[in-house]
């Protein structure tokens, strides 16, 4: 296989870089995948079937290049696809493989950063209307009460290089306020998108001061590394030649371009072909 034992990291576009990041500077060693499947992006406002379909071709990819493991560093999709492919496509075709998500980790410790016992989800319109948060938190903080608010503009400003501009302050602000309206003892905010640490300046201009401003990409990584400790039989299948290669479903030219932003260092992709095995 072209990656085989490579660790697939995938994403609707360029956000799961922010997380493939984190992952590297913990892991380094290992090698990895990344995958964005531009050309469908994004995913916020498609619904749970279209997710899920264009989520399993997604994996399979991954796992007809070699990989055993694939983090789903998007949050709609794990949102509205990670439990059924879990159950329904790995459990019977792939039980020797895996598929992880990134809210999992993040609802198991996003209780320990709040004194109010008020947190605030800011994502996009998928993933609120999934209500996974609310769920999954509910489980390991049930005194843990959550507030949500849709930010839809704020990945096409990030997608477009907007979001340095003035014009999205005006939907920065207008998405923070809404959310301190609906309860002004939040004082903990997700970004539970993977586009938003892009513009956490931003975000922190306009949220009360003393908010505590959450990002998951360390906290995936964190999560990663403690998962491949737990399962050695594993890791032991995960190549480490510390490399990192990039696939998109769109042009290569215009990932490359705007790929930077998100991964902080220039990068070269190849185009994938979801219809082929190898590409």
């Amino acid at each position: 296989m072209k990656h085989q034992g490579s660790i697939g990291v995938f994403d609707s576009g360029y956000g799961g870089l922010t997380v493939l990041k984190e992952i590297v500077k913990k892991l380094p060693q290992y090698n990895y995948v990344y995958l964005g499947d531009n050309a469908r992006a994004p995913y916020g406002n498609r619904s749970f079937d279209t997710v899920y379909q264009y989520t399993q071709e997604c994996v399979e990819w991954f796992f007809n290049h070699g990989c055993y493991l694939v983090i789903l560093a998007c949050n709609t999709a794990s949102a509205k696809a990670l439990r059924t492919i879990q159950q329904k496509f790995i459990a019977i075709q792939h039980p020797n493989k895996r598929v992880l998500g990134v809210i999992r980790p993040t609802t198991e410790i996003i209780g320990n950063y709040t004194l109010s016992n008020h947190i605030g989800i800011l994502a996009t319109n998928g993933t609120i209307s999934s209500n996974s948060y609310p769920i999954e938190i509910s489980k390991f903080f049930p005194n843990v009460i959550v507030h949500q608010q849709a930010c839809p503009m704020w990945v096409p400003l990030i997608e477009n290089n907007e979001h340095n501009s003035k014009g999205a302050d005006f939907f920065v602000k207008e998405y923070i306020n809404a959310l301190d309206k609906q309860n002004p003892n939040i004082d903990t905010i997700l970004l539970a998108c993977t586009h938003y640490p892009l513009i956490i300046n931003k975000i922190k201009e306009y949220t009360p001061i003393g908010t505590k401003i959450i990002t998951q990409g360390e906290i995936v990584a964190d999560s990663l590394m403690q998962y491949l400790h737990k399962h050695n039989e594993l890791e032991k299948l995960c190549s480490k030649d510390f490399k990192q290669h990039f696939y998109t479903t769109d042009s290569i030219v215009e990932f490359d371009k705007y790929a930077s932003l998100f991964y902080g260092e220039k990068i070269s992709s190849k185009h994938c072909n979801l219809n082929s095995s190898i590409s």
